[in-house]
Parts: structure tokens; C-alpha cells; sequence
């Protein structure tokens, strides 16, 4: 029974109405009453309004009271929303196939994605994670059940079962990968890990960091196409050395992806030795094609191409524009790049660098001199082994220790310059040599398949600032190797937001691009008694060109409130 207004005449009515049902089953509407006119003061309507009131314990005449309303806190929802999404699409959410088998009771599946998409959003430690899940509206998720001990617990059982998440990673990867020709970047970097504990099979060793300095830290390797997109990775102890690594992580690429017809390996100047490309080149993909790379030359054996390159140079020396030139040595092909700006500069910078420090040795051998003849000056006194300590030294620090030869073994502080290795430096400033056994490539597509190697790099610099890899506190090496796979998997997400975004030409970096998503929040209000009310903010048009970008759905009120 309801109250129904009617109009009549000019006047509007209160009606008593009550719904049945007829003798077919169908709905029908009745009058019980006509209560009366609403527009005529004093009438039946008013008389029964005031009698309301007083059955309340009211005063008629008097305003209604103003409701209590509770507002909670709001959470975000726009950026875990969009991640969310991402994560089925991509079909990350099987793995929680990989766990129901082996019998968890616990939703492995959902700690591993609150880990994941916390290193996308807002980087935090493990207890930090909680502390976050606190401000975001997770979909599908409970975050009232995830406790520290259930986050670390799935980081084991991710480590327990890997070979079984590699396979469900990969296969999920392998839709992505161009089939007929798949150029792949590998490259190595170091992770800082903290801590001074020993533990059995460490992966924390003391190495020397990217950064140029001795640090307890691990080796992280990265497989990535030429699109950008990470296909596999590997922790490696923090004192191995960059080249015995290379051969092992292709083989288990092209298990994993086997059907790759043809692969060409784009690694850097840390990687390349006569070994490595011996045995590379005995290396057969499943289809038959031989694997074809291409490596760079590092710096401490140019001296080995000073023959070869001697004609090249007279042409290089006087050259204003980048130049290109290619040969034969070792049965493969050698590719040359001059840049003549590049090595005016360097050429520059180490000659100032010799002169600073043959003024600083000829200041010392001044004050030796002056100390033999007896001359008395301030400050302590300097011995031909001080003086000889110091300047090999900093001729260690610039890297000069081929061209500034200082003599230890004799009594006297003495050194010389190597003027035919200067001279062997200057010929290679401003060269990149490639090595290569890649047969159908033109030196100048071969040159710039490796300059794209700095695109890793750049995934390098979005794990260590973005996603926030390191330092890393976990101590047990299978929780460091968790560690490294959360943020691998970080990191595809990642580029694949990148590359969709790149798509639609937007500007937007994947973090302002979350960045703007995070204000779209999802708010809680209660009227009085009543059970609370949730909707979410209203998406504006930027917010909107970001779930377009990114070929997602936006969120809607329905939707949020089914997942609630």
C-alpha cells in the first residue's frame, strides 16, 4: 500500500493505493481512499500529516531534523581498476590455476597480484603493502584477509612452483612475440641488496655495481624483444661475471619459446668473448636456423683491430658525418661506426685529463727534488713510494692505466707516457665495432639494431625507479628471486600499458598515466540508520582518453557495486 498523487480540476490529490493481483494472476492497482486535497490548508491531508507527527512524539509545524550523515574514508580505484583489467587480459589471473592444483587454501593468486600491482602504483615493502591495500578499492580482492605472513608465504609458494608459473608466463608471452623474426636484447644489471647476514646459496654477493662502486648486491639478466616487451629474466650471484651468462639464458629462451623461426641476439660490450661466439654460433633453433647475433666489441680489446681499421681511420680522421664501414675478421663480419663529434670529445676529455695528472706528478717530483736539497716547506713529507701510491691511484680512478705507465718496482717515483697506446685510444674515440654473423643485414641496419639495446636499459632504469626493485631486505635467496619475479612480471605490465600508449599517441608515461587514474576513487556514505551508500567519482574527459589509450573499460556505478 502506497500513496499515490493524482491531479483533477486544477487541484492535486492524495490517494490511498493498494496492488493485487486479478483472477488471470496479473498486477492490478486499486483506490482504498481519497485522502484529500493537498492545496487546501487544514484539510483531511494536513489533519492526517499532524497526526503523524505527534504518533512520533513531534511538534507539528516544526522542520525535520537534518539527517546524520558518516562519510568514510575514500579509496582509490581508478589505477588498481585499470591494472586489474590489464591483468585478466593479459591472463595473468590463471595462475591461480597453478596453486589450485597443488591444493593452497589460501588465494596465492590474489597476494601475488596486490604485490604486483603495488610496485606499479605506490612501491612499499612487504609490510608496507598492507598498509597500502588500506587506501585502494581492489577489485575482486579481500583485503581485509591478506596478512604479512599470507604475502610472504605466496612469495614461497611462487618460488616452489616456478617451473610451473614460467610455463603459464610464457605461454601467455608467446601470443606477443613475432614468430617469423624475433630480435631479443639481453643485457645484465646490479640490484643493491642490503643486510650483512650469510645464507646457504647466497645470491648477495660483494660485486662491482653499475655505479662504479664495491656493493653487496645480485646480478639481474633481462631478455626483451624489439618491441620493449621483458620475455624472461635470471637472478644471478652479485660477483658473476657478464659473458659465461649469455649462452645459458638463450638456450632457455628458445626452449620456452620454440617457435621462434629465426632469433637475432642484440647483447652488449660485457658479453661478447671468442668463447661465447664460438660456441653461438653452434647453437640451432628448433626450426634448423642457425642463431645469428650481433655484439659489441668492448673497449679493453680494441687493440686487437688497430691492423684492420688503419684504412678506415684515414678516412674517419678528417670525417665531419657519421660514417659506416664493415670488414672480416675471425670468419665474421666486423661492423664499424665513426662518430666525429663523439671522438673530438673524447679525445679531448682524456687528453686534459693526462695533462692534469702529469701536472700533479710533476708538482710531486718538484717537492721530492726540493726535499733532497734540503729545502723546508709546510706540511708532511712526501716519499718517491707515497708519491708513486698516489698517482697510480688516480691514474686508476681516470682509466688511463694503458697510457700513463707508472713504474712500482722502482725505488724512485717515477712514470712515463705511452704515446703509441694514446695514439691506439685516440684512433678508436668515437667508434662502436659490432661483431656479427648476421648475413642479410646492412652495416647500417646492423648498427641501429643494436642502438635499439638501450631500450632495455631503459627497462633497467624503470625497475630500479618506477617499480623500485631495490634495495632489496629479504635475506632467504628464494624470497630475492620472489622479489625479482614480482617485479618482472611489474615490468611487462608495465610495457605493455607503454606500448598500448604508444599506440594511441599519447604522451603519457604508464606512471602519469596511473598517476591521473588514482583520483578516481570510490566514496562511502551513511544516511542516518540506513545501509551505506557507494559510488565513485566522477571520471573526467582526461581520465577518459586514459581508459581509451589503454583499450579499458572505465569503471561504472553497477559494475563497482557488484564487486563490493
Amino acid at each position: 500500500m502506497f500513496i499515490k498523487l493524482t491531479r483533477s480540476g486544477g487541484h492535486s490529490y492524495a490517494q490511498l493505493v493498494e496492488s493485487f493481483r486479478n483472477e488471470e494472476g496479473k498486477p492490478r492497482q486499486r483506490t482504498v481512499a481519497t485522502i484529500g486535497r493537498l492545496d487546501e490548508a487544514g484539510g483531511a491531508v494536513d489533519s492526517l500529516l499532524n497526526g503523524l507527527l505527534r504518533a512520533t512524539g513531534r511538534q507539528a509545524g516544526l522542520p525535520a531534523p537534518a539527517p546524520k550523515v558518516q562519510f568514510e574514508s575514500a579509496l582509490a580505484l581508478g589505477d588498481v581498476w585499470a591494472l586489474d583489467q590489464l591483468w585478466r587480459e593479459l591472463g595473468f589471473d590463471t595462475l591461480a590455476g597453478v596453486f589450485r592444483k597443488a591444493r593452497y587454501t589460501t588465494p596465492i593468486e590474489h597476494a601475488l597480484r596486490v604485490m604486483v600491482f603495488n610496485r606499479l602504483c605506490d612501491p612499499e615493502s612487504r609490510l608496507g603493502v598492507l598498509r597500502w591495500l588500506e587506501t585502494v578499492s581492489l577489485p575482486a580482492v579481500d583485503a581485509t584477509a591478506m596478512t604479512h605472513q599470507h604475502l610472504l608465504r605466496s612469495m614461497d609458494a611462487l618460488m616452489s612452483h616456478q617451473s610451473a608459473v614460467d610455463d603459464v608466463v610464457a605461454q601467455l608471452l608467446r601470443p606477443l612475440i613475432d614468430q617469423d623474426l624475433s630480435l631479443v636484447f639481453y643485457d645484465l644489471t646490479t640490484i643493491r641488496a642490503a643486510g650483512l647476514s650469510e645464507q646457504d646459496d647466497d645470491v648477495r654477493r660483494y660485486g662491482m655495481a653499475k655505479e662504479g662502486v664495491i656493493a653487496r648486491q645480485f646480478m639481474l639478466g633481462v631478455v626483451q624483444t624489439a618491441q620493449g616487451l621483458p620475455i624472461y629474466h635470471e637472478v644471478f650471484d652479485g660477483n658473476q661475471a657478464e659473458s659465461p651468462t649469455l649462452l645459458p639464458t638463450l638456450k632457455t629462451v628458445l626452449a620456452r619459446f620454440a617457435q621462434i623461426k629465426r632469433l637475432i641476439v642484440v647483447a652488449d660490450r660485457g658479453l661478447l668473448s671468442l668463447e661465447n661466439m664460438q660456441e653461438l654460433a653452434k647453437v640451432r633453433l628448433p626450426s634448423g636456423q642457425a642463431l645469428e647475433f650481433i655484439l659489441a666489441v668492448p673497449g679493453r680489446r680494441h687493440g686487437e683491430f688497430v691492423d684492420l681499421l688503419g684504412e678506415f681511420q684515414n678516412k674517419a680522421g678528417v670525417a665531419e658525418q657519421e660514417g659506416i664501414a664493415e670488414t672480416r675478421w675471425n670468419e665474421m663480419l666486423l661492423v664499424v661506426a665513426h662518430n666525429p663529434t663523439q671522438a673530438k670529445e673524447q679525445t679531448q676529455l682524456r687528453r686534459e685529463r693526462i695533462a692534469q695528472l702529469q701536472a700533479k706528478a710533476e708538482q710531486w717530483v718538484g717537492k721530492l727534488d726540493g726535499q733532497d736539497a734540503g729545502e723546508v716547506r709546510r706540511g708532511r713529507k712526501l716519499s718517491d713510494s707515497g708519491a708513486k701510491a698516489r698517482l697510480y691511484h688516480e691514474v686508476c680512478e681516470a682509466h688511463l692505466s694503458r697510457i700513463v705507465k707508472v713504474d712500482l718496482k722502482n725505488e724512485l717515483f717515477s712514470y712515463t707516457i705511452d704515446e703509441v697506446a694514446q695514439s691506439q685510444a685516440e684512433m678508436m674515440d668515437g667508434k662502436l665495432l659490432l661483431v656479427t654473423n648476421v648475413a642479410d643485414l646492412k652495416p647500417t641496419e646492423i648498427v641501429s639494431r643494436y642502438k635499439a639495446l638501450t631500450d632495455i636499459e631503459r627497462g633497467f632504469r624503470v625497475l630500479k625507479s618506477e617499480i623500485e626493485i631495490a634495495p632489496v631486505y629479504h635475506r632467504l635467496p628464494q624470497r630475492i628471486r620472489a622479489h625479482a619475479m614480482l617485479c618482472f612480471i611489474a615490468l611487462i605490465v608495465y610495457r605493455v600499458m607503454r606500448q598500448r600508449l604508444r599506440l594511441a599517441k599519447s604522451e603519457l608515461t604508464p606512471e602519469k598515466a596511473l598517476g591521473q587514474l588514482r583520483r578516481i576513487q570510490r566514496h562511502s556514505v551513511r544516511i542516518n540508520a540506513a545501509a551505506p551508500i557507494s559510488g565513485i567519482s566522477t571520471i573526467n574527459a582526461q581520465q577518459s582518453d586514459v581508459f581509451a589509450a589503454l583499450n579499458l573499460k572505465k569503471p561504472t556505478q553497477d559494475a563497482q557495486l557488484n564487486l563490493l
